[in-house]
C-alpha cells in the first residue's frame, strides 16, 4: 500500500482528484486530496492574507497531523509551487514528488516568474478590477483544453485564487527526495509548462512521462494518470 498526497492547482480543489482518488482507493492505496485554505469548499475562509506559505502549510499540517510517512506528493500546476514548499520542510517524510503538468520552482522564483509578462499583468488587473484587489477570476476550462463533456463541470467547481498566492517567492534549498517525477500535458497549448518538460525529459535525476490530454489530466485521464502515480511509488 502506497500512501498517496495529492495537491490541486489553482481556482481549483481537492473535488477535482476524486475520480483518481476511488481508481488509487480500489487498487488498495490510502488517498488524501486535500482542499487549500480559500478554495474548493474552504472557499469561505478566502482573505487577502493567503498566500502561497499558507497553502504549503495546509499540506504540511495534512502529512504531519495524520502522521504520514513515505509519501508520494502529487501537485498539479500551481501545486508544484505548494509541493516544492512542502518537500523543503518535510523532504523526509517524501519518497516521491510529482509533478503534474506544475510549475517547478528554483530558489527565490514565483509562479508569475514562470508566466509571460503580459499574463501576470492581466491577471493582476483582473484582480484590481474584479477582485477586490487580492483575487484572480479563474481561467475558463476550454482555455486548458478540458474534455467538452466536463467543461461546465470544472467551470462551475472553479473559484477565485488569493493574489498572492501567484507574487509570493519560494526560498529553497534543494531538499532531495528519493524520486522525482515530471508529467507533461501534451495536449494543449500555449502552455507554460513546455519549458519544464524540455528541462527535464532528458534528465537522469527525474522520471519524465508525457500524457496526450489537456492541463487537467486528473479529469480528463483518471485511469491514465492513476497508473503513472503507482510508478512513480
Amino acid at each position: 500500500m502506497t500512501t498517496f498526497v495529492l495537491v490541486h492547482g489553482a481556482w481549483h480543489g481537492g473535488w477535482c482528484y476524486k475520480r483518481v482518488a476511488r481508481l488509487l482507493r480500489q487498487a488498495g492505496h490510502e488517498v488524501y486530496t486535500p482542499t487549500l485554505t480559500g478554495l474548493g469548499e474552504r472557499a469561505h475562509l478566502m482573505s487577502r492574507t493567503i498566500d502561497l506559505g499558507t497553502h504549503v502549510q495546509d499540506i504540511v499540517g495534512v502529512i504531519n497531523c495524520e502522521e504520514l510517512s513515505d509519501v508520494v506528493l502529487c501537485g498539479h500546476s500551481y501545486g508544484g509551487m505548494v509541493i516544492a514548499g512542502v518537500a523543503e520542510q518535510i523532504a523526509a517524510k517524501i519518497r516521491s514528488l510529482v509533478y503534474l503538468d506544475a510549475f517547478v520552482p528554483e530558489n527565490g522564483k514565483s509562479l508569475f516568474d514562470y508566466l509571460p509578462a503580459e499574463q501576470s499583468a492581466r491577471m493582476r488587473t483582473d484582480a484590481a478590477q474584479n477582485g477586490e484587489g487580492y483575487k484572480v477570476t479563474p481561467i475558463p476550462a476550454t482555455a486548458f483544453a478540458v474534455n467538452a463533456k466536463d467543461i461546465a463541470w470544472v467551470d462551475a467547481m472553479c473559484v477565485k485564487q488569493p493574489l498572492a498566492t501567484f507574487e509570493q517567492k519560494l526560498v529553497l534549498s534543494d531538499r532531495q527526495v528519493p524520486k522525482r517525477v515530471y508529467i507533461l500535458a501534451a495536449g494543449w497549448e500555449p502552455s507554460p509548462f513546455q519549458q519544464f518538460g524540455t528541462r527535464f525529459k532528458d534528465d537522469r535525476g527525474w522520471q519524465f512521462v508525457s500524457i496526450a490530454c489537456g492541463h487537467d489530466v486528473m479529469v480528463d485521464r483518471p485511469q491514465e494518470l492513476a497508473d503513472v502515480l503507482i510508478a512513480a511509488a
